[in-house]
């Protein structure tokens, strides 16, 4: 059962957050105008605070989770290295002396 939760990609690359958060701006920004003209037109401010929820929850369903539109330009990670060769380089080096000047 947990192994289908592992499988399910939990990432979003650089871009893909970019295009997210723009979507999620535009979406947030287009009900707001439309929330304030509708509720201007029939003067019931509870209509405007209706349609701005509604593209929240639009804006949340399309935006939270890492849709695959998100994940198409992974990072390219370098190679492993060896922990070795991290502790040789840092006993061969010499200890700095500050003159006194």
């Amino acid at each position: 059962m947990l192994g289908v939760f592992r499988s399910i990609p939990t990432q979003m690359d650089y871009k893909g957050q970019k295009l997210a958060e723009q979507i999620f701006q535009g979406i947030i920004l287009v009900s707001a105008v439309i929330g304030f003209i509708y509720g201007y037109i029939t003067e019931q401010f509870g209509w405007t605070v209706y349609i701005v929820m509604a593209g929240f929850a639009l804006s949340c369903l399309l935006t939270l989770p890492p849709w695959p539109m998100y994940r198409r330009n992974p990072l390219k990670w370098l190679p492993v290295q060896e922990s070795g060769t991290e502790e040789k380089k840092a006993a061969d080096r010499k200890p700095k002396r500050h003159s006194k000047s």
